[in-house]
């Protein structure tokens, strides 16, 4: 299996719902370092495993969507504890979606599989995979 991985950040404020949170119930922000990998068992026709520029491109427009957003103020997280882990799952889902939509070019069509990981810090972290 052949991988490429790009990364990012991006900067977030959020608050949670629940005990569980501690101190996190109240606003704070986060800034997060993104990994973007993509997978694939055998290279394209340029010997690639996707075109790095697009794949940086695609994450950042991704991660732009987010970046510098209260995410307790956006409609599509409404009632939704934003957490590290389920914020992978979004940015690797809104990434596929423009995988399939051809953003990362005809070679990205034989990609396999997608990770995203959210670095918090340097001692914790969250990744979301998925299939493509």
């Amino acid at each position: 299996m052949f991988s490429i991985t790009v990364r990012d950040h991006v900067m977030i404020a959020h608050s949670f719902r629940g005990a569980v949170f501690g101190p996190a119930q109240r606003l704070h922000g986060a800034t997060y370092v993104v990994d973007a990998v993509f997978r694939r068992p055998e290279l394209d026709a340029d010997n690639l495993v996707v075109d790095i520029g697009l794949a940086t491109r695609e994450l950042g427009a991704v991660l732009g969507e987010l970046n510098y957003r209260n995410l307790d103020e956006e409609p599509a997280f409404a009632g939704v504890n934003t957490s590290t882990e389920f914020l992978a799952k979004v940015v690797a889902d809104r990434l596929a979606d423009r995988i399939v939509a051809g953003a990362l070019g005809e070679g990205a069509r034989g990609l396999t599989g997608l990770a995203v990981t959210l670095r918090e810090s340097h001692v914790a972290w969250a990744t979301y995979e998925r299939d493509l």
